[in-house]
């Protein structure tokens, strides 16, 4: 994202962290260490727009679970960050059942609002924010919708994995980032989302 943020654009390091993680199911701690690090990152954005100020904990038990069961898993790059989304995710929303409370954002939506309205797509309003801000504004969106983008352009997954990560059908995920996508931009007053997804965030 901004200044606040690293890439949201994982996928140029697939090759290198699927080839770590192959090393670290060998045993290669410090290949482990690379796979946490291209990971990490986008993970924490993500636990962040589900249970906030929490994030690290959440990623600290998510991690616990990752290293313990990383033998299980099977498939390349793209899909450890899909693995390592659908664990985390799990122990966010264990962790909101045990508080039992939804996180409220602590967004400065007024300090959003008023940045200059002149991004064509939704890549480029993410790339005018921090990730503090990117997070604090996705966090005002509903729930589906939040999620839906954190995956899609937080972590970097593809339609099929978001949907693999929410349980839900591609279709139903795409639509529902389209439309978080759709009103981020209309609440930065950028224009260029149109109604049949040209400019989002593709498959």
């Amino acid at each position: 994202m901004g200044s606040g943020g690293g890439s949201r654009r994982p996928k140029a390091s697939d090759e290198e962290l699927g080839a770590a993680v192959a090393r670290a199911q060998q045993g290669d701690e410090t290949a482990f260490a690379v796979a946490y690090r291209l990971v990490q990152p986008a993970l924490l954005g993500y636990l962040r727009g589900i249970v906030g100020e929490e994030a690290e904990d959440v990623a600290s038990d998510a991690w616990l679970e990752i290293a313990r069961d990383l033998g299980r898993f099977r498939g390349d790059g793209a899909g450890f960050r899909g693995w390592t989304a659908t664990i985390a995710r799990h122990r966010a929303l264990d962790h909101l059942r045990r508080q039992k409370v939804r996180p409220r954002p602590t967004a400065l939506e007024q300090d959003l609002l008023e940045l200059p309205g002149t991004y064509n797509t939704p890549d480029q309003v993410f790339e005018a924010l921090s990730t503090e801000q990117a997070l604090a504004l996705i966090a005002t969106l509903p729930a589906d919708q939040a999620e839906a983008v954190l995956l899609r352009v937080v972590v970097g997954l593809d339609g099929p994995a978001a949907a693999r990560v929410l349980g839900k059908r591609p279709g139903a995920v795409r639509t529902a980032a389209h439309r978080g996508l759709k009103r981020l931009a209309q609440r930065l007053r950028t224009p260029g989302v149109t109604d049949d997804g040209s400019g989002t965030l593709g498959q």
